[in-house]
């Protein structure tokens, strides 16, 4: 009689060492170089028990009640940090097995990576996506008057498709109809006293901090009135020319005045739903993006402004694309990179 060959057993695949600290340092470093807004870097990395992956906390100390009231922006920037983090575990040799809000009964646990499995691939995002984590900024620059390649843009709204949301590239009434809304909600931020006063709190004077937006970083605004670039200082109450009001602290500069490209080149990020998952996912989306773009020479600017008051929020969408949520809008070009913004020391966020 003859017996059925037993296959051999397959090995199972050998685990990676556990973090160490330089490894974890390495990691936090990555994950708080992502994009947040105000630059309020609205997260906390703990290391897991078991020494092989990180959890990802929101900081809600760091929200914007005003700007950001149901946290959508909170998420959004610590989903981008997720994805720093997944490129920096490539980079380390381990896999990253993400479960996005693991614990229902602990809402402020964002995410958490399991990096215990060694990478199956040397480039798991197809490029070497780790440099222009540091090399990535927010461009509040005029554009050249270029759009950027078809080819290029392809791969960016592909990259998005590839985290499960829809980039969007805007035709030309697409484009008016966003710039206008954008162009409102800026002036109803600059009559809000209260939201003036949210925004300039995390406006940064010469010299060390470490997060918020240093007056260098401020950009310039468009001399003919056409691209509403946020004025993050608001609009100065005292007068041409005068750099300080009367009995107060000197006032936030107000950018330069230069021409911006005639028409920009707008993207609008959507997402199915409108929750917490659906944020998270928003935001390794937009990290991806913004990283693959950097790789490419393109620049990004974030508009978040009609994103802050609900009636022109669900005017951004548009409604042949059916009940999609508008999270974010994109300004892409070529352009100056954009000033370095701060951020906090691994110490602060790790741990």
């Amino acid at each position: 009689m003859m017996r059925t060959p037993v296959p051999a057993p397959v090995p199972s695949p050998v685990p990676t060492p556990a973090l160490t600290p330089a490894e974890l340092r390495l990691l936090a470093a990555a994950g708080g170089a992502a994009p947040s807004l105000h630059n309020s870097q609205p997260w906390r990395f703990v290391p897991t028990p078991d020494g092989h992956g990180l959890a990802v906390h929101a900081d809600p100390s760091r929200g914007l009640p005003l700007a950001d009231p149901v946290g959508a922006a909170l998420h959004i920037a610590v989903g981008a940090a997720v994805f720093n983090l997944r490129v920096a575990a490539g980079h380390l040799g381990r896999a990253a097995v993400v479960r996005l809000l693991p614990e229902p009964a602990e809402p402020g646990l964002l995410a958490l990576l399991d990096l215990s499995a060694p990478a199956r691939v040397r480039l798991p995002f197809g490029r070497d996506l780790r440099p222009a984590v540091a090399a990535r900024r927010s461009s509040r620059e005029p554009f050249a008057q270029r759009d950027v390649p078809e080819a290029v843009l392809g791969e960016l709204l592909t990259a998005a498709a590839e985290e499960g949301i829809v980039v969007a590239a805007l035709e030309e009434a697409g484009v008016r109809r966003v710039l206008a809304l954008t162009a409102e909600a800026e002036r109803r931020c600059e009559d809000d006293p209260a939201r003036v006063a949210e925004s300039r709190a995390w406006l940064r004077p010469p010299g060390e901090c470490t997060d918020g937006i240093p007056y260098e970083a401020l950009g310039s605004l468009d001399r003919d009135a056409r691209v509403p670039m946020r004025r993050y200082a608001g609009r100065p109450p005292y007068g041409p020319g005068s750099a300080t009001a009367p009995g107060g602290p000197p006032a936030p500069p107000v950018g330069p005045e230069r021409r911006f490209e005639a028409l920009p080149q707008l993207c609008t990020l959507t997402t199915p739903g409108d929750g917490p998952l659906d944020w998270l996912r928003a935001g390794q989306a937009l990290e991806r993006v913004w990283l693959l773009a950097t790789v490419h020479g393109v620049r990004l600017t974030v508009w978040h402004q009609a994103l802050e008051w609900p009636d022109l929020r669900w005017a951004l969408r548009d409604p042949a694309d059916g009940p999609a949520h508008v999270q974010l809008v994109l300004r892409i070009g070529y352009g100056p990179p954009g000033a370095a913004t701060p951020r906090r020391p691994v110490e602060e966020t790790l741990g």
